[in-house]
């Protein structure tokens, strides 16, 4: 049996270590997936004008750059070879922006605003499920709120429940369910739509009013 010198040693360890980092940096190992809603051809009404979209609020799994979804037991996995090719916030945020926008003809975009005049209105987007379920469905539910700071302007805060059966767990199907779950939250919030309230905003009492003389 040849015996291996104490000077072959490192070189060994060397070349091994090279080995296992090449394998786990193996770019054609991860899949990158987009958040990309499809074209919708409905036209709804303008009801939002100019609209700031502040980032949208996302449960720390679906913030997370791995694809997750649920399994049998209940639990949230992923697999650190299949990705979100851009930050989930964002790349949630400006969809979402793009979509409202194509679909209803309002001007709303992401934070932070980039125009001289100011935005009519704040739309707030505050996720609270938003996962590929055991039960093969796709699910996105949260809140929304716009707010219109003009005197008698109109607010709302609004509830959405959206479910999307998906082909698979695979993460492509994740992806193109999230998609259009977040085209179809679009048109709802075009629409004002969902379970919620809506509340007028009221001019707050000027201190230094005098009172009407009779």
């Amino acid at each position: 049996m040849r015996r291996i010198s104490s000077r072959q040693i490192p070189a060994m360890l060397f070349l091994g270590v090279v080995l296992v980092l090449s394998a786990c940096s193996n770019p054609e190992k991860t899949g990158r997936f987009l958040i990309d809603p499809p074209s919708v051809q409905a036209q709804l009404p303008n009801r939002l004008g100019t609209a700031e979209l502040k980032d949208v609020s996302l449960p720390d799994y679906a913030a997370d750059q791995e694809v997750m979804w649920q399994t049998e037991d209940g639990a949230v996995r992923s697999n650190p070879d299949s990705l979100w090719a851009n930050s989930p916030k964002r790349g949630f945020t400006l969809a979402l922006a793009r979509e409202i926008s194509d679909v209803s003809g309002a001007t709303v975009i992401g934070e932070p605003w980039p125009l001289a005049e100011p935005p009519q209105r704040v739309l707030e987007v505050r996720v609270e499920k938003a996962l590929a379920q055991a039960d093969g469905i796709y699910r996105l539910s949260g809140r929304y709120f716009v707010s219109d700071e003009g005197s008698g302007g109109t607010n709302h805060a609004r509830s959405f429940d959206i479910s999307v059966p998906m082909a698979s767990n695979q993460p492509s199907a994740i992806a193109q369910a999230m998609s259009q779950a977040i085209s179809q939250l679009a048109q709802q919030i075009a629409a004002l739509g969902g379970p919620g309230r809506t509340i007028a905003t009221q001019t707050p009492a000027d201190p230094f009013a005098l009172d009407p003389i009779f």
